[in-house]
């Protein structure tokens, strides 16, 4: 394998684990925040 392939591979690796652990993170993260405004402060969930 050539090394401009290897860096290609690690380059796309990389992108795709950082784009999936941004959205585990960062869903679960806006759920909580909406249910918490709600119990706290009677704010609509879907605002």
């Amino acid at each position: 394998m050539s090394p401009l392939t290897l860096i290609i591979a690690i380059v796309g690796g990389a992108a795709g684990l950082l784009s999936t652990l941004f959205l585990v993170i960062s869903l679960p993260a806006t759920i909580l925040w909406k249910l918490y405004r709600k119990v706290r402060f009677g704010i609509p969930v879907t605002k």
